[in-house]
């Protein structure tokens, strides 16, 4: 089969690469910046704290408690945001479109992430239309495992996402320092992720890019979602884009059939695998081969993975979209209800501590 290749975000390392998509740079006349528009939704401001913090430290402000919007404030919707209203740390991340950074709020000092993408490189990239999705899908959604964004405001060149501080950083740089997680960690991400998938679903918002990279680790440890860039409202629950990172494609995806939302009940088994080997259960030497063990769904499981782990991960990757065990019952799986009971966070973890092996 041959798919064409994007470089639209930024990719895993090795063969992890982005299929062909909509948003692939195709035409080479360039847009002003000025030309950028941004999506219309309701802005609220942070609310009050004393607390203090040093951006360019790691400590993290005590959240507990704290609540970030202020709807019923009537002086809301008469102040717009601007980056004088903020303080600027450390930096967080860096991407292809922008950088994240560390930021603090000056009436409130509450802390947020500033994720600041540049006009320019957006309408260069033609994905102008995935970044109002990004901030419309973002803006709305609310629940403890989806990183929330606050808001946002935009300059002659650049725009500003006002997002939740997730003090862990990504899934991905976790897992890679420990190697893999035990049953019980990688039993609690799944529950959580399951969770937050269901209150998507329920919003009729597909992710479709669930993947280590776009999983950040709170102030407790907890999961959260955060990357909606490839993701749609799709009240019709029947999609033809083909987007996401490969290894985590679904079988209808790379062979260009409709798909809805169980390719993140996919995505769902991929991540539960990768998080037990640490390494995605698809990986392969070129991307030829990794699309042949997804079309056929060719899995090796290690001698370390328990039997209810693996009956778990065969329910939810299976071909055919409408046999994948639904997100309900996911978290009524026996692996789930035994390795992470309600009230089960994951443990801290220390770098020091070595890796899995």
């Amino acid at each position: 089969m041959n798919v064409q290749k994007c470089g639209c975000k930024e990719n895993r390392p090795q063969n992890s690469v982005r299929a062909g998509c909509s948003s692939c740079s195709t035409n080479p006349h360039k847009m002003p910046a000025d030309s950028f528009k941004v999506p219309a939704v309701p802005i609220s401001r942070p609310l009050h704290t004393s607390t203090k913090v040093n951006l360019n430290d790691n400590k993290e402000p005590c959240s507990s408690g704290l609540k970030c919007d202020l709807p019923g404030k009537k002086d809301d919707k008469k102040k717009s945001w601007s980056l004088s209203d903020f303080d600027l740390g450390r930096p967080l991340g860096k991407g292809k479109f922008g950088n994240v950074y560390l930021a603090r709020e000056k009436e409130s000092h509450y802390v947020v992430a500033l994720k600041v993408l540049f006009k320019s490189q957006i309408l260069d990239s033609e994905i102008e239309h995935q970044v109002r999705r990004e901030v419309e899908i973002q803006c709305r959604l609310r629940h403890p495992n989806i990183l929330r964004m606050y808001g946002y405001f935009h300059d002659e060149k650049r725009i500003y996402l006002i997002l939740e501080y997730a003090k862990h950083g990504a899934l991905y740089k976790l897992l890679k320092e420990r190697g893999r997680f035990d049953e019980k960690t990688a039993a609690i991400y799944v529950r959580d992720l399951t969770r937050a998938l269901v209150y998507c679903h329920a919003k009729k918002v597909i992710h479709r890019d669930i993947k280590p990279e776009n999983l950040l680790i709170g102030h407790n440890w907890e999961l959260k979602i955060a990357d909606f860039g490839w993701s749609v409202h799709s009240p019709s629950s029947r999609r033809m884009t083909l987007c996401g990172t490969l290894d985590y494609l679904s079988p209808e995806m790379i062979e260009g059939k409709p798909h809805s939302y169980a390719v993140d009940i996919w995505s769902l088994g991929v991540l539960c695998y990768e998080l037990l080997v640490g390494l995605p259960p698809f990986d392969a030497k070129d991307s030829s081969q990794t699309y042949r063990k997804i079309r056929y769904v060719i899995i090796k499981y290690p001698e370390f993975i328990s039997e209810k782990a693996k009956d778990l991960m065969g329910k939810l990757l299976v071909i055919n979209p409408e046999q994948r065990l639904p997100l309900t019952s996911v978290l009524q799986h026996p692996w789930i209800l035994e390795n992470a009971p309600e009230g089960a966070v994951p443990p801290p973890h220390n770098p020091e501590q070595g890796q899995h092996h």
